[in-house]
């Protein structure tokens, strides 16, 4: 596995790297081809925060955790990577296993084979009518739904938007592109 190594507002010493590059290995027995992460270590005030972004041909599998120790935070976005790919594959697995399509998954993911997880549905289906509005009335709606996403049709663009309460307390804003 190929691994970028980014630090931002501290220096990656050669110990943090090696443990990086420890960790993530281990997640190369899943996959058959070479894959490359991009690792930004990031300090803000006690925060050790750690970022991974690994693209698999359009899959994209990302972690990120904080805690107060950096090593700390290094296995806990790697157990959250692991836990995805996890997930993912056993997905695949079922499916090819239903449809009886044979060899699919072997093109990106190697054969080891773990126990199979329950499959979510849709348990619920709402429909509602959207009428244009402003991002900052979007805003207003979500908080006064209590939602952490809010989907609306956006007046100024006249496309479909999709609103969404970050972890550090701002807002993103999901736009389709043209």
């Amino acid at each position: 596995m190929k691994i970028n190594i980014r630090g931002r507002n501290m220096n990656v010493t050669p110990a943090l790297q090696e443990y990086v590059e420890k960790r993530l290995n281990r997640l190369d027995k899943f996959f058959n081809t070479p894959l490359e992460a991009q690792v930004t270590l990031n300090v803000i005030r006690e925060d050790h925060i750690v970022e991974v972004t690994i693209s698999i041909d359009g899959l994209l599998l990302r972690g990120e955790e904080a805690t107060g120790d950096m090593y700390a935070s290094i296995d806990l976005v790697s157990d959250k990577l692991e836990r995805q790919i996890h997930k993912y594959k056993t997905r695949i697995n079922r499916k090819l296993r239903q449809k009886g399509i044979k060899g699919l998954n072997e093109k990106h993911f190697s054969t080891h084979v773990e126990a199979e997880e329950t499959e979510p549905v849709v348990v619920k289906n709402k429909r509602f009518v959207m009428k244009p509005m402003p991002i900052e009335e979007a805003i207003l709606q979500m908080n006064l739904l209590g939602h952490d996403f809010f989907v609306f049709n956006n007046a100024e663009t006249e496309d479909m938007n999709v609103l969404y309460k970050r972890k550090d307390g701002n807002y993103g804003l999901i736009e389709p592109a043209n």
